[in-house]
């Protein structure tokens, strides 16, 4: 194998050679000559050295760049290549190339193994001579003699801070249950007449989520002390080890081999304490992970089997870079299958930790079930560990099969992947719960308008969804930025991806806008109305509550037009022609249906001026009843057989306000022609004022019994007429009771009404009879010619 990369490094010098300055045939070397000692032992050492190794591969690659093509008949300008001649032959030839370099790659990764066999033989080298064998000897001595010392003041130190560690998770004890306890939902926030049963549970749940939130925020400053206690023994051990080097002689390899085996352990025990301090398997208050005590102690002990192949890895790369009892090629053998080993274990460690982390990045049940993105994102979060054991499977082929910077890509990319979902996890708590203080309005503002509460919570699921879809977003797009898509550039300086993101920019700002104008000008009105109510201006609360839907309608329409034609103009759309389209069709509408303009002239004209309000009894186009609902078109009327009328305002041409200033009740009396009249009107006055004393009807009449005169007097008796006047609405009921005092009162005083009289008579010479006399005989029809009576 040497001899054929040297002869092809030849050859393919000799080919650039003639290619740069020609020269006769003869004078060219030949490729038989065999390879001497020294070449050979050159060619070993540059091979045994991965730097040297990697600069000879790339120098074999620039030089097969540089070698001319091999000479190909020429084809005549006339034929034309067709596609069974060209198209085949180059996908042949490529399959063959990856064929060639997949199959090479792989004997390649299964070579290095063979080398495992060195090992032995470079370290009986290494030991065979004395004075090396001492040198090793020696630092492994002193090496072991500093370690077990200092392992035991570590161990001492450690016992030493027990009881700090123990005093600072009990502080972290009693501050997370004064915590929970503060952050305990309240029993009263939800008893604010909120009747959207979605709402509450989202703002449980973010209520929820925003409390274990700053229940975390507040254990960092405990796992910081917890985690400066733990590191200290391992800074006593570092210390000491530091000492032991100044002061112990140590040759140039032995001091190396010393530190970096010292600088080795103490990273690793670092790491393997960040894990412990997050992780707190022996202390759940300061525990920056949300799991269980039997979860935290099995990651934890998870993570030691994961960082000490690491430990021994970095050492091994130490031992070979110095030299110190093994090769590099002997030490690149031993990483191969410690690597390997590593790779086996994050593989078993995915597989058996497979159905705790499915629980914990499945959506809630609630939710997962009733929307089919959760549910689909749940069924992905459950099979999470198959692109696990893909992504450990990829890296440890990426490292085996030696790929440029392929190892360090993913890896980095991986971390990076995982430290923006985090991120972006607790910045979407932090985000929902501050949506969840927002939308919770102050006691007194709800107070002082209470549908302010309602109004609110109508736009709270919208806002969540609208949240989540933005936080998912800037999350996938900053994913695939981290694996190399140029997402954020497409977003930023592509003239499409640019379009797209400053037109979702503007929908956004022009929906927040729309929303706030409009709850602005609803609370405004709720302001209004609530000022005229509290300040006694009833009337002119009523017609605000009459006129307020028309008012919403109205506005709603023109926010509406005006938002859509605003983002369509800045989209780049043109609305000229839009609006064009808009006022012809308009015009057109108007003149089609002039009925239907005259229903909005009037019914406007008609609330402005105050004619009609919801509540008021009226009488319009042959109906009367009650105002129920008021619209910009029509008036709904409830009469007194409880029947709806929607009338047209086109068809109103008159209207009876009986709501309005006062009523009066016309009082009609039939009386006998001897009756006396005075004392007939004194009866109906003291009636009158009986009834204003009384507290239920005496607000209800405005004026005592007024007497109007005779109105009439004849054959028929005398009519006396009277009036009173009562508040609007009001004068049913008031008559009901006068007419029912005042017959009590003529019936005890004897008041003569009066009384029709009827006469019966019969034919000449035909006696009277009743019923009670029995069948009455037929009376015979006079003649024709008996004389008419």
């Amino acid at each position: 194998m040497l001899v054929a990369l040297v002869s092809a490094l030849t050859a393919l010098g000799l080919s650039s050679a003639q290619a740069s300055s020609p020269a006769p045939a003869a004078a060219q070397p030949t490729l038989n000559t065999p390879l001497s000692r020294d070449e050979a032992q050159r060619l070993l050492s540059v091979l045994n050295n991965p730097q040297e190794r990697d600069q000879f591969a790339r120098t074999l690659s620039l030089m097969a760049r540089a070698a001319p093509p091999a000479s190909t008949p020429a084809s005549s300008p006339s034929s034309t290549p067709t596609l069974d001649k060209s198209l085949l032959p180059d996908l042949h030839s490529g399959f063959n190339s990856l064929r060639n370099q997949v199959w090479g790659d792989i004997g390649h990764f299964f070579s290095l193994f063979n080398d495992v066999r060195y090992v032995g033989i470079e370290a009986h080298k290494q030991l065979s001579a004395p004075s090396v064998r001492a040198a090793i000897i020696s630092t492994l001595t002193k090496t072991a003699l500093i370690f077990i010392i200092g392992l035991a003041l570590e161990y001492g130190t450690s016992v030493l801070l027990r009881r700090p560690v123990h005093y600072l998770t009990s502080q972290a004890f009693r501050r997370d249950t004064l915590k929970r306890s503060d952050t305990s939902p309240d029993p009263s926030a939800s008893a604010t007449g909120e009747d959207n049963e979605k709402t509450e549970e989202l703002r449980a749940a973010d209520q929820r989520r925003q409390a274990e939130t700053l229940r975390f925020l507040a254990r960092i400053p405990y796992a910081c002390g917890f985690f400066g206690l733990k590191i200290a023994p391992i800074a006593v051990f570092y210390l000491l080890s530091l000492g032991a080097f100044v002061l112990i002689p140590w040759d140039q390899t032995g001091g190396d081999v010393f530190m970096n085996i010292v600088n080795i352990y103490a990273v690793t025990r670092c790491l393997y304490l960040c894990g412990e301090t997050i992780l707190a398997p022996h202390a759940s208050t300061i525990r920056l992970l949300p799991v269980m005590d039997i979860t935290a102690r099995l990651l934890t002990r998870w993570w030691k089997y994961l960082i000490i192949p690491l430990a021994i890895i970095v050492m091994l790369t130490c031992l070979g870079d110095n030299r110190f009892i093994i090769l590099p090629r002997g030490a690149d053998a031993l990483i191969r299958i410690i690597v390997f080993i590593e790779h086996l274990l994050i593989a078993v460690f995915i597989w058996r930790v497979r159905h705790i982390v499915s629980r914990f990045l499945t959506p809630n049940r609630t939710t997962a079930h009733t929307v089919s993105f959760w549910s689909v994102l749940g069924a992905i979060a459950r099979l999470w560990w198959i692109p696990a054991l893909l992504l450990d499977v990829s890296l440890w082929t990426v490292w085996a099969a030696q790929l440029p910077g392929g190892y360090h890509w993913i890896i980095r990319a991986t971390l990076a992947t995982i430290a923006t979902l985090v991120l972006f996890r607790i910045v979407a708590i932090m985000v929902y719960g501050a949506q969840n203080t927002l939308f919770r309005l102050k006691p007194s503002l709800v107070q002082r308008f209470p549908d302010l509460q309602k109004r609110a919570d109508r736009y709270y699921p919208m806002t969540r969804r609208l949240l989540t879809a933005m936080l998912i977003a800037i999350t996938t797009v900053t994913i695939a930025n981290i694996w190399g898509l140029p997402s954020y550039g497409f977003f930023l300086y592509n003239p499409l991806g640019n379009h797209i993101f400053v037109t979702l920019l503007i929908l956004l700002t022009a929906a927040i806008s729309a929303v706030l104008i409009w709850e602005g000008i609803n609370l405004f009105l709720l302001q209004q109305l609530a000022h005229f109510e509290q300040n006694g201006m009833l009337s002119r609360a009523t017609r605000l509550k009459t006129v307020l839907p028309i008012i919403r309608t109205v506005m709603l329409a023109l926010i509406i037009i005006i938002v859509t034609v605003t983002t369509l103009s800045q989209m780049g759309i043109n609305v000229t022609p839009l609006l064009t389209g808009a006022g012809i069709m308009g015009a057109a509408i108007a003149f089609g249906s002039q009925s239907l303009v005259k229903d909005f002239i009037t019914g406007f004209f008609m609330l402005v001026e105050d004619a009609i309000q919801v509540g008021d009894w009226v009488t319009t186009s042959g109906v009367s009843g009650t105002v129920e609902n008021l619209s910009i078109r029509t008036v709904r009327i409830r009469d007194t057989n409880g029947d709806l009328h929607i009338i047209p305002f086109s068809s109103v041409n008159s209207i009876t306000n009986t709501a309005r200033g006062y009523n009066k009740i016309v009082i009609k009396q039939q009386l006998a022609l001897s009756e006396d009249f005075a004392r007939v009107v004194a009866l109906m006055a003291d009636v009158v004022t009986e009834m204003r004393q009384d507290d239920t009807f005496g607000p209800m009449i405005l004026s005592d019994y007024t007497d109007l005169g005779v109105d009439d007097s004849g054959g028929s008796g005398a009519v006396l007429v009277g009036s009173i006047l009562t508040q609007p609405m009001m004068k049913w009921k008031v008559k009901r009771e006068f007419n029912r005092r005042i017959s009590n009162r003529f019936a005890s005083e004897n008041i003569n009404f009066y009384t029709g009289t009827s006469y019966i008579t019969t034919p000449p010479n035909t006696p009277f009879h009743t019923v009670q006399d029995g069948t009455q005989p037929r009376i015979e029809p006079p003649s024709q010619h008996s004389p008419q009576s």
